[in-house]
C-alpha cells in the first residue's frame, strides 16, 4: 500500500473488479505480455524470437481475431503496435480473452508457468476478480482457492484421473463464455468427489451417499464429515436438485458454483491425502 492510501490521501480500492478492468490493472497486464513475449528474452536468440512472434500473431489474426492472416504486418513493432492498439481499446471482456489467448498459446509453451504466475501476482494486487487455474481464467478471486483447486488437481491427475477431470471440466464451465454453465460446473465439482470415492472404495455401482458410508475404512474420514458431504450431494440432487434438472438456472449463483469447486477441492486433497497415508492405492 503506498503512503498516500496508508494516510487516507487515496482512496484504496475495496471491491474486485468483475466487469471491468481499471487502467492499472490493464497497464500491468500489458506489461506482462510486452515483457515476456513481445520482447526479446535475452537466453533466446533473435531467429526464435522473430518465429514466436510470427506464431502468435498467425494464431491471432486467424482464430482469435479470425481476419486475413495476409494482413499482419511484416514488421514485428508494427505488429506488436496493432496489438497493442486493440488491447487499450477493447472491453474489459475483450481483454481478458487475448490475455487467455496468449498466455495459452502454444509459442510461449515454454514460459507459461512464468506467465501465469506473472499475471495472476498482478490480478491479485490490482484486485481482479479473476486468475488463470489450469490454463483459463476463472472467476476465482483469492489465491487460497486458486491453490485449493490447484493442488486437488495435481495431487489427483495420476492416482485419481477421472477425479482431476472433472474438477478441470468444472473450471472450464465455470470460465466459460460468454457466460458460465453454472449448473453443470456444480455437477462436475461434486462429481469429483464421487468419482474419488467410488474409486476409493472400488465400488463401481456405488452412489456417493453409499460410497461415504464405506470411507471410514478406506480413508478414515471421519463421521461428521461423511455427513456433511452427504447433505451436499443431497443439496445436488434432491427432487428440486441439480442433477433431475429441476433447479432453475435463475435460482443458482457465481458463488454457489465457487463454492462447490473449492468445497470439493479440498475434499478431494483431503481423502486423497488420507488414502495416501495408509498405503492404499485405488482399488479397481
Amino acid at each position: 500500500m503506498k503512503f498516500s492510501e496508508r494516510m487516507g490521501l487515496r482512496a484504496v480500492r475495496a471491491a474486485a473488479q468483475v466487469d471491468s478492468m481499471d487502467d492499472a490493472l490493464r497497464n500491468r497486464l500489458w506489461n506482462v505480455l510486452s515483457q515476456s513475449c513481445w520482447r526479446m528474452p535475452r537466453k533466446y536468440d533473435e531467429l526464435t524470437y522473430q518465429q514466436d512472434l510470427l506464431e502468435i500473431c498467425h494464431d491471432l489474426w486467424n482464430d482469435h481475431f479470425k481476419t486475413p492472416i495476409d494482413t499482419i504486418p511484416r514488421s514485428s513493432s508494427h505488429a506488436v503496435a496493432q496489438l497493442r492498439n486493440h488491447f487499450f481499446g477493447c472491453e474489459s471482456s475483450e481483454a481478458y480473452d487475448f490475455l487467455e489467448f496468449v498466455v495459452t498459446n502454444r509459442a510461449y509453451s515454454y514460459i507459461r508457468g512464468e506467465l501465469i504466475a506473472e499475471c495472476n501476482r498482478v490480478l491479485e494486487e490490482e484486485l481482479s476478480g479473476y486468475r488463470f487455474i489450469s490454463g483459463r481464467l476463472a472467476p476465482i478471486s483469492t489465491r487460497q482457492e486458486v491453490d485449493a483447486i490447484e493442488r486437488a488437481i495435481a495431487e489427483t491427475a495420476e492416482v485419481f484421473p477421472h477425479a482431476a477431470e472433472h474438477l478441470r471440466t468444472a473450471i472450464g464451465l465455470l470460465a466459460q463464455k460468454p457466460a458460465p454453465d453454472l449448473r453443470n460446473s456444480i455437477k462436475e465439482s461434486i462429481s469429483a468427489v464421487e468419482s474419488l470415492c467410488v474409486a476409493v472404495t472400488g465400488k463401481d455401482k456405488a452412489t456417493l451417499p453409499d460410497a461415504l458410508k464405506m470411507m471410514y475404512t478406506e480413508a478414515e474420514l471421519h463421521g461428521a464429515l461423511r455427513v456433511a458431504f452427504e447433505k451436499l450431494y443431497a443439496y445436488t440432487s434432491d427432487d428440486d436438485g441439480i442433477r433431475h434438472g429441476l433447479l432453475k438456472e435463475g435460482r443458482l449463483e457465481l458463488e454457489d458454483a465457487t463454492f462447490m469447486l473449492v468445497a470439493c477441492s479440498a475434499f478431494v486433497s483431503y481423502v486423497t491425502a488420507k488414502h495416501a497415508r495408509k498405503g492404499n492405492q485405488p482399488k479397481r
